[in-house]
């Protein structure tokens, strides 16, 4: 079976570790390193006591793997920041990539790098790892095929604890992440809307709710509420960023003929899933539905490198893409709102 080459550019995001160990045990590629072009990061983790950084491989310059056709896909692990400029290098020189949470800072610029990137015929997938998540599939499987009627409801609790500071990676903190409007908003908030544009679309209306309640850093937004308006539906996220250990993830979905409620979401116990009628081998009435907790990284992974390889279809398409961003860049204020 052939194998497929690929590079991990860049340590500075929160996911990071979590995809080089995919890549790092997985016998589907050839893992030929990673380049983080910000030396003191680099000398930091090889120095750190986490065998993982010591064992992997290390590239001097990104024109390594860039002028090197062998290699045909890069992760992207850069921080929020920089994350779009690595996709621009990596779509103008040919690479398939998988780009981590959110889509950058500049929606015209990913809209113009993703035309690029169709235009060429190359796959890019954001990393949104809870879409093969076994409590948000099912959920999305009854609320997609109206199981729980027409959905009017959907609020999703994401919170975090970020320090003011995190000397080991300080683009994971709350002085990191107050360079971009919305905060632990911007950082976090993909992954709800992800799930939630899945099953409801493109809302109309976008409100923003933003606050500094507990942080030092006065130009950091600890505390959000959006609230996102459907023709027959809304949605309502919340995300902080100083609840405490281990925060009470939550999604809730509540149709016309049911409701299904999931807490924790990490990791996965159960959903209670409430109905009107009976359907396939769940009871009128309340149902305790015990999910999955399977590992973040494994199936995304699998399934990205299988479409690399056979050309399958994706789990989102593209378009699905481009909506979340544009509705994060909405709530945060960085796109103009639509009606």
């Amino acid at each position: 079976m052939e194998k497929i080459s690929v590079v991990q550019w860049g340590t500075k995001h929160g996911h990071a570790r979590g995809w080089l160990e995919r890549l790092l045990e997985s016998k589907k590629i050839v893992f030929h390193g990673i380049y983080e072009p910000d030396v003191k990061r680099q000398n930091q983790l090889i120095e750190s006591e986490d065998k993982i950084w010591k064992d992997a491989k290390w590239l001097k310059t990104k024109e390594e793997f860039l002028k090197n056709k062998n290699i045909k896909v890069v992760f992207i692990e850069e921080s929020n920041a920089l994350s779009l400029e690595a996709l621009e290098f990596c779509v103008k020189n040919n690479k398939h990539v998988m780009l981590d949470k959110p889509a950058g800072y500049n929606y015209e610029k990913l809209l113009k790098l993703v035309k690029i990137a169709t235009t060429k015929h190359l796959i890019v997938e954001m990393g949104y790892m809870f879409r093969q998540h076994d409590g948000f599939s099912r959920i999305a499987k009854w609320s997609k095929s109206g199981k729980l009627g027409k959905i009017f409801m959907i609020r999703a609790h994401m919170s975090t604890n970020l320090p003011e500071k995190n000397p080991v990676n300080n683009e994971i903190s709350r002085e990191g992440l107050s360079k971009f409007r919305g905060g632990v908003l911007y950082d976090l908030g993909g992954h709800m809307l992800d799930q939630i544009c899945w099953i409801l679309g493109r809302p109309i209306k976008v409100t923003s709710f933003f606050k500094n309640n507990n942080s030092k850093n006065k130009n950091f937004t600890d505390n959000s509420v959006v609230i996102l308006e459907f023709e027959n539906a809304m949605s309502i996220i919340d995300i902080a960023a100083m609840e405490t250990a281990p925060p009470a993830r939550r999604f809730e979905v509540y149709g016309s003929k049911g409701s299904a409620i999931m807490e924790p979401f990490e990791p996965a116990e159960k959903i209670r899933l409430c109905l009107e009628e009976t359907f396939e081998n769940f009871k009128k009435g309340v149902n305790t539905i015990t999910i999955k907790d399977v590992p973040r990284y494994h199936e995304p992974f699998n399934i990205f490198i299988n479409r690399v390889l056979n050309d399958t279809t994706p789990v989102r398409e593209l378009n699905h893409e481009i909506l979340v961003q544009e509705t994060l860049m909405r709530a945060i204020g960085e796109i103009d709102e639509k009606i």
